[in-house]
């Protein structure tokens, strides 16, 4: 019997002025992994044996392999059999799908019953006949639970038998199962794609709902960019004789529609040399359509030619080496007659230089929680520096978010995204603290990547289930690698936060264990020395607009593909999961950068704040050890730079004892989620385009002018001084040049005869003067200063 895990202990991850309320706030646990408790980051395991699954808690299930039947009897009138089997143990029930007038079918399905919620001591596999009434008893399979034998990983798969059927008074009669029954855990091949008992509810009941309810590892496509380089076209015809075209190049490429600008050609041929871009995903299905418009007036264009040209045929590349251009024939959108263009000889061609660039990482996710930085091209990955491994325990007091049968309710799975693998658990229908337990590893190529964990509600299940409903987010959680100690497990309870036009909401919790292992410890501390980014990011960088609008393409087309595998990654689950909106304007988020802005520059401002106190001689003995202290330096400038860096090095290794031994997660207070205003949350949750109405959107106009104007002022001021500062020596104001100028004359004479040491101490005790010789006006320097000219006469 294993004893009560320890209760969990909060975590308190930022300073006393950044904390948020207990409720929202990280909690330690020591949960049994493993068949080990977790005690301060490792599993204490008595046996001393290491297991696969070690990360979760281990769970047990009765797996019961349908596989086929043979010499079933008939059993209607017309001698046809539409057989399925169920499988039954105490009220837990699970059925194979059926055969039409088929006596030897095959299934080979997997059930699997939860062992911690059996009350039965009885396994029953039934054959039964289809019937549009009431199916009929065809025969039946005994089982004693207790007598099934054991199989973990790594044995090999237990071998099904033939059992003879038996009647409902335990004779035996025409027809076998051939069945396998084992003792399992979560580590069994077949627990993936077993039907599972505690995913199974009345609205659960055909084979479309079984297939939304399984685990599924999902293997996102490989992204590549498509650079289409737009040289020129020649022999251009346009639909009218009478005038020269104004044309252009639109390249589409699935949904993706790009245009050059508009040439107006004074003769039949037109240059670009303009770069189009794409983003494009293996195997390359689509084609790249280019189509010469002409411009014939407002709002109306004419295709001149259009070639198409497969993705497939197109040259790669993982360098900045010069890709070889090629001329393509325009070909005429429509038919037209053969005499008539063979005496118009229509031979116009278009100059193209196209490749597919793999020396780039596609950014499909935000940048700020990217969980992958790799090239596209594979020659160019470097080995991996480590695995993570992460184990989904369970989730606890999850708000309902349905109803059923007059209770709220929830059927909730989990998604975790990291690299090109995203991992998807089982369905745990009806279920308000569901317990997962699944555990999943990854390759780790760069610890400057975040995993990303999302938790969300099932709604394709039941009679109300269908493909126009989303999936509901109930929250997720953020997890830097680099943030990780190699060896540790983390086990916390984190907490679901969303934000609601209403505003933050706690939805629950979600209990992840967590481990980052090194495989090469040099690999890793190499890692901190390269690029971010591939280095054709460097070379031939985008511009923000071309990233934004690349990402954008980039996550449509990798929710469309995991939108097409079996169960369907949802669109607003990939949406979510990548943070795809998290470049739209949001007041809130303004608001938090600039504290966050204030908290970096805070140390500063403090160190400010202690030298105008020392200037000020509020504390004399400090005054005079800074006093001291200056003068050795002044004396001994060798030491000012080592004393500088020893400073640094005794932070650190006194910050040693206070580092962080937890993941970050997320903070209410530093996200300014705690008071904000509902108007703001309402802008906030606003489409894009907007959809209100036009007085509330001319009242939030007006309010960001009225922060952008504050802005604006501030960023004059800061060009202002700039200004004066150029205004010295520009002979704009001419006496206040000729004062600096000469100024400058008799400072050059005097730093030369006289020894620097004497120059800065004298400086330095003139600015820690006793406040005796000082007066509350600015001083002279500053005076002469603010009198210079700005640009400010300038401005309209």
């Amino acid at each position: 019997m294993k004893p009560d895990p320890h209760p969990p202990k909060l975590v308190r991850m930022y300073s006393a002025a950044s904390a948020q309320p207990v409720d929202y706030a990280l909690k330690e646990t020591s949960p049994f992994l493993g068949g080990g408790r977790v005690v301060g980051g490792r599993v204490i395991r008595p046996d001393k044996k290491a297991s696969t699954y070690d990360l979760v808690e281990q769970m047990h299930f009765l797996y019961v392999r349908v596989v086929k039947a043979q010499e079933l009897p008939a059993m209607d009138v017309t001698g046809s059999l539409d057989p399925f089997v169920e499988v039954k143990v105490g009220n837990y029930k699970g059925i194979t799908k059926h055969f039409e007038k088929k006596q030897n079918p095959e299934w080979n399905q997997v059930f699997a019953f939860s062992r911690e919620r059996m009350q039965a001591s009885v396994l029953e596999v039934v054959v039964k006949d289809k019937d549009l009434m009431k199916d009929d008893f065809v025969g039946i399979v005994r089982f004693d639970v207790n007598e099934v034998p054991l199989r973990v990983p790594p044995d090999s798969p237990l071998a099904p038998e033939w059992c003879r059927l038996e009647d409902k008074k335990g004779e035996k009669i025409k027809g076998e199962l051939m069945l396998a029954v084992w003792i399992g855990t979560q580590a069994d091949e077949a627990f993936s794609d077993a039907w599972h008992s505690d995913a199974a509810t009345p609205v659960e009941s055909t084979p479309t709902a079984y297939t939304l309810i399984r685990s599924k590892v999902y293997h996102a496509p490989r992204l590549w960019y498509v650079r289409v380089n737009v040289v020129e076209a020649q022999d251009l015809v346009p639909t009218e004789k009478n005038r020269f075209p104004d044309v252009y190049v639109k390249a589409q490429i699935g949904n993706q529609v790009m245009k050059t600008r508009t040439v107006p050609a004074r003769t039949l041929n037109s240059m670009w040399n303009e770069d189009l871009l794409f983003v494009t995903a293996e195997p390359f299905e689509d084609h790249l359509i280019l189509s010469v418009e002409d411009r014939v007036g407002q709002g109306k264009d004419e295709i001149i030619g259009r070639v198409i040209i497969p993705l497939s045929l197109v040259e790669k590349r993982a360098d900045d080496r010069v890709v070889h251009s090629r001329w393509f024939n325009l070909e005429k959108p429509v038919a037209v007659d053969v005499d008539q263009l063979k005496k118009e000889k229509f031979s116009s061609r278009i100059h193209l230089r196209i490749c597919l660039d793999g020396g780039y990482h596609v950014l499909d996710e935000s940048t700020h929680y990217s969980s992958d930085l790799r090239p596209t091209a594979r020659q160019l990955w470097k080995p991996s520096i480590g695995v993570l491994e992460l184990g989904i325990l369970n989730a606890t007091g999850l708000h309902p978010m349905k109803t059923r049968d007059g209770r709220g309710t929830s059927d909730t799975y989990c998604v975790a995204k990291y690299g090109h693998k995203w991992v998807r658990t089982r369905t745990l229908v009806d279920n308000l603290c569901p317990k997962f337990n699944e555990q999943y590893t990854w390759e780790v190529f760069d610890p400057a990547t975040v995993l990303t964990v999302g938790v969300f509600d099932n709604s394709q299940l039941g009679e109300k289930g269908s493909n126009a409903s989303k999936d509901l987010k109930i929250g997720k959680v953020r997890i830097r690698i680099s943030t990780l100690e190699t060896g540790r497990v983390y086990t916390h309870s984190y907490p679901l936060l969303v934000l609601h036009p209403t505003g933050v909401k706690k939805m629950g919790e979600l209990h992840l264990a967590i481990r980052f292992s090194c495989t090469s410890f040099m690999n890793m501390l190499y890692i901190y020395s390269r690029p971010l980014l591939p280095k054709m990011h460097y070379v031939r960088p985008f511009n923000v607009m071309q990233l934004d609008m690349l990402r954008h393409q980039a996550v449509t087309i990798v929710a469309a593909r995991l939108g097409r595998a079996e169960p369907p990654l949802r669109r607003e689950v990939v949406e979510y999961m990548s943070d795809a909106d998290s470049h739209l304007w949001s007041m809130r988020k303004s608001k938090a950068n600039f504290f966050r802005l204030m908290s970096v520059l805070s140390g500063l401002f403090a160190v400010g704040k202690w030298f105008g106190d020392v200037c000020m001689w509020r504390n004399p003995i400090t005054t005079v050890l800074v006093h001291i202290l200056f003068l050795m330096l002044v004396c001994f400038p060798e030491l000012i730079l080592p004393t500088v860096f020893l400073y640094m090095f005794l932070i650190g290794v006194w910050n040693f004892r206070y580092r962080p031994r937890y993941p970050p997660h997320m903070n209410t207070r530093i996200s300014q989620a705690e008071g904000v205003h509902p108007d703001e949350l309402d802008e906030e949750f606003d489409t894009f385009p907007t959809s209100k109405s036009p007085d509330l959107v001319r009242m939030r106009y007006d309010r960001l002018r009225s922060v952008a104007g504050r802005i604006q002022t501030v960023v004059g001021d800061v060009a202002t001084q700039g200004e004066r500062m150029q205004a010295l020596l520009s002979w704009r104001d001419p006496r206040a040049t000729a004062i600096f100028v000469t100024f400058c004359l008799v400072a050059a004479l005097v730093l030369y005869v006289t020894p620097f040491q004497m120059i800065a101490a004298l400086s330095g005790f003139y600015m820690m003067r006793h406040p005796r010789f000082r007066h509350r006006l600015p001083s002279a320097p500053i005076n002469f200063f603010r009198r210079l000219p700005a640009r400010t006469d300038s401005i309209l």
